[in-house]
């Protein structure tokens, strides 16, 4: 019982509208009147600038990892005996935040893809795997200037680093991987063919090395 209500918890703690707060409150707007009409740090970058779309991020990647945290009030996990179960446990606690992040009951159901959540969650359980997921999302980031092409490459990442480049055995862990990706590139469906009709919009980052690329060419 004591479970579920923390489920139940961690699924309003993902349904905080992060960048709808924020777009209301300093713009006067709602942000999924904007952009790709999605409630994440993706459009919050692209509608309202990097700052903010930096905020919206890491108070998303906060969500999935507080959520996480919850498992603390149940001292019956603290036990390394209980590892397995903590895990189990720990993970269940990151997607409810990243099911409500995605259907918030806060917005009318209507939220964003969850990535930045799904990052705070695996940071919180696996923060190795997380920071090498993060390494790849940066360096594509670095790139492309595509922060969807980025989520889609760091998730597909995920499943490489827990099966074999640290060869996680808990089978749930495992198990879990291969869905996260897969939902990734499911959420991003639009997204890819934005990316593949060069129409995706790029973050508003790295403008400095863009114009002296093309002050080069000129």
């Amino acid at each position: 019982m004591k479970e579920l209500l923390l489920i139940i918890v961690a699924y309003l703690i993902g349904s905080v509208p992060t960048a709808l707060i924020i777009s209301k409150n300093f713009f006067g707007v709602d942000i999924r009147d904007y952009g790709s009409g999605n409630m994440g740090a993706t459009n919050t970058f692209r509608v309202l600038g990097s700052r903010y779309g930096t905020v919206v991020m890491i108070l998303d990647i906060l969500k999935g990892a507080v959520a996480v945290g919850l498992y603390n009030f149940l001292p019956y996990y603290f036990g390394s005996e209980n590892e397995l179960q903590r895990t189990n446990f720990m993970i269940g606690l990151g997607l409810s935040a990243v099911l409500g992040h995605i259907f918030p009951i806060w917005a009318n159901f209507k939220g964003g893809k969850g990535v930045a959540t799904l990052f705070g969650m695996i940071l919180a359980i696996q923060p190795i795997v997380a920071l090498s997921c993060v390494g790849v999302f940066l360096l594509v980031l670095y790139i492309t200037r595509y922060v969807s092409l980025s989520s889609i490459l760091a998730s597909i990442f995920l499943p490489v680093c827990v099966l074999w480049i640290w060869n996680e055995h808990e089978t749930l862990y495992r198990i879990f991987a291969l869905i996260v990706a897969l939902l990734v590139i499911f959420t991003h469906q639009k997204n890819i063919g934005r990316i593949l009709r060069g129409v995706e919009s790029r973050v508003p980052i790295l403008k400095h090395r863009d114009k002296r690329k093309a002050r080069r060419r000129n």
